[in-house]
């Protein structure tokens, strides 16, 4: 007669991705933001795992939570377990499907600069399937099921990424407006366009480019910096323009550069490869494809 005792239960992997995601993020709302679930799924998942192990593993304090000594002490383990884990099932999917590229670019990135070129791609690979997502903040390649991601980013990357150059900004407007700006000062009475994610663009550029020469910047703010460029085409106002998406606009005559001075951000636009992906022929053939693609 066989034995078949009951075996002890390990916790489940919902809590034990709850508290890698709250310790590497310092906290349950940005847990519960990278996890896609509400803060008190997050601290429902925690209070579970803590349960399991008979321990505490965050200290709850008025201002937030914080590790404890034991929370501490075991987070970097399940950040490296969770990565490892991540690259097994990218891995997986890319050699499962390695005719199937998933993009991920900020939103102008795939609108202005990424989308142009997918044409070309698709000529010359009609056999991939490319799709896109627009996020507004680069994803964790070691996990997210993304292999390509297009973004600016604060400096030279590692391994797998291909530097298109720096972000360099600069006013744009249709041409029937250049006739209105003869100067610096003639900003002031000229509907200045914000896009909401690039805020500081216009005090970036007249801090180095117009200093103490322009007072009024104010004007319409919108969500998407393409609404804000077409609106710059439509004769509405003066955008500050990001080189690499403003480029074929340029190009075209839809819209001019009515100064000269040009502000060069510490920042690059990068492509950046999943790790799974570093190698392989597919992901390389369309990384060259976008660098050597049209639209700007």
């Amino acid at each position: 007669m066989s034995v078949a005792p009951p075996r002890p239960k390990g916790p489940p992997l919902n809590a034990l991705r709850a508290f890698e995601a709250a310790a590497r993020l310092g906290g349950f709302a940005a847990a519960a933001d990278e996890l896609c679930v509400t803060p008190g799924a997050v601290a429902q998942q925690v209070k579970a795992l803590e349960a399991w192990a008979g321990a505490d593993l965050f200290e709850r304090r008025p201002q937030g939570v914080r590790p404890t000594a034991l929370g501490a002490s075991l987070a970097a383990d399940f950040s490296r377990a969770f990565d490892a884990l991540g690259d097994a099932v990218l891995t997986l999917r890319s050699r499962a499907a390695p005719k199937r590229i998933h993009i991920a670019a900020l939103p102008s990135i795939a609108q202005l600069w990424l989308s142009p070129r997918l044409p070309a791609i698709r000529r010359a690979a009609p056999e991939l399937a490319i799709s896109v997502t627009a996020l507004e903040a680069p994803p964790n390649l070691k996990r997210d099921p993304f292999d390509l991601s297009i973004f600016f980013e604060p400096g030279p990357g590692g391994p797998g990424s291909v530097e298109i150059g720096r972000d360099v900004i600069f006013p744009v407007c249709a041409p029937a407006l250049v006739a209105r700006l003869q100067n610096h000062a003639d900003l002031n009475g000229v509907p200045c366009l914000h896009d909401a994610t690039w805020s500081e663009d216009w005090a970036d550029w007249t801090s180095v480019a117009a200093p103490g020469r322009v007072t009024d910047i104010s004007g319409p703010v919108f969500s998407l910096y393409a609404l804000a460029l077409e609106e710059a085409r439509n004769g509405a106002g003066i955008l500050i323009g990001h080189d690499a998406l403003v480029r074929a606009d340029l190009a075209s005559g839809a819209l001019v550069a009515p100064f000269p001075e040009r502000v060069v951000l510490d920042r690059i636009l990068s492509i950046t490869v999943a790790k799974p992906g570093m190698g392989n022929p597919v992901r390389d053939a369309v990384v060259r494809a976008l660098m050597a693609g049209g639209g700007g």
